[in-house]
């Protein structure tokens, strides 16, 4: 919110000036068409930032509430697809049709090709130390 900080801090300034100004203004007549210009501003730029601040806290209304709704239909999506697998059992590919992943059983471990010797480990070397010699 540091923009409106600077909104705000600019409006006051104005309302400072425009009263500065009305306080003064028979010693300043050339400056009665930019006073009452200055008053006209400072009236549609204070309405301009309360519509803001009135869309503001609706958009904040509207987020609490997408929040709420998104939780609530989270937990009912996941106890539909929770009966979906009760209902076709969890190994169905009729699953596939709800975009669930139906249990296909697990990966066969890889095993490794017990012909290749395996490498001889080294100690890592630092930078800078010279390498030692076994």
């Amino acid at each position: 919110m540091a923009g409106r900080t600077k909104f705000d801090e600019m409006l006051g300034g104005w309302k400072r000036l425009h009263g500065l100004v009305e306080a003064n203004k028979a010693e300043l007549p050339h400056m009665e068409p930019f006073l009452a210009k200055l008053g006209t501003l400072l009236e549609q730029a204070q309405e301009v930032a309360n519509r803001q601040n009135a869309m503001r806290a609706a958009k904040q209304e509207a987020s609490k509430e997408v929040q709420k709704l998104s939780t609530q239909g989270n937990r009912l999506a996941a106890l539909m697809r929770a009966g979906l697998k009760e209902h076709y059992g969890i190994t169905e590919e009729k699953l596939t049709e709800f975009d669930l992943q139906p249990f296909r059983g697990r990966a066969p471990k890889k095993k490794k090709d017990p012909g290749q010797p395996k490498p001889p480990e080294t100690p890592p070397v630092s930078p800078g130390s010279p390498p030692t010699v076994k």
